[in-house]
């Protein structure tokens, strides 16, 4: 496969399927962390397509002084946090309409789960939540959230350990030590 930076040169020159490719890899995980982060698919479509209209305008201004997933991960932010002000403006969707899932032999008891969890996670303040889903939901590294959020990796680390005690808290479930994320 053709490397990253060679991709963002032909995408910054106006090439959309180099940019399709940029994204093609990071757009599921873009959408986990928007359903996850806003509670809504709907929301999160609309939070998902807005980064991706957002990165192609300033992809002509991308620095490769970091990642492309760095970078778009941050937009995805941005686009959520603009999202979520629209909800509360009264502009977005409601937080019951987390998609259900699918493919599963025992889909009440997951969708139960599911809706447990979405409701914690909404429970949860936005700075523990957003550091526990970019590890646990993308799997991305403490160096890349750090990367992604501006704050040291030991600031990441201690986000995730707290924001995973109080969801288990919340869900009245044991916290799970945090594991090697490098």
């Amino acid at each position: 496969m053709e490397n990253e930076a060679k991709l963002v040169k032909r995408a910054q020159a106006g090439d959309t399927q180099a940019f399709a490719r940029l994204v093609e890899q990071e757009q599921h995980r873009l959408y986990t962390l928007a359903v996850r982060e806003l509670g809504s698919a709907a929301d999160a479509e609309d939070a998902v397509q807005e980064a991706l209209i957002r990165a192609w305008r300033a992809l002509p201004r991308f620095r490769a002084d970091a990642k492309f997933s760095t970078w778009i991960y941050r937009i995805q932010l941005n686009a959520i946090h603009d999202q979520r002000s629209k909800r509360a403006r009264g502009g977005g969707t409601p937080l019951d309409d987390v998609p259900e899932p699918v493919d599963t032999h025992d889909a009440l008891l997951t969708s139960e789960l599911s809706g447990a969890l979405q409701a914690a996670l909404n429970e949860l303040d936005e700075t523990y939540r957003t550091a526990v889903l970019m590890s646990d939901v993308t799997g991305m590294s403490y160096g890349e959230i750090a990367a992604v959020l501006g704050v040291a990796e030991g600031t990441v680390k201690s986000r995730i350990f707290r924001g995973r005690a109080e969801l288990a808290r919340l869900l009245g479930t044991t916290a799970a030590a945090p594991e090697s994320n490098p």
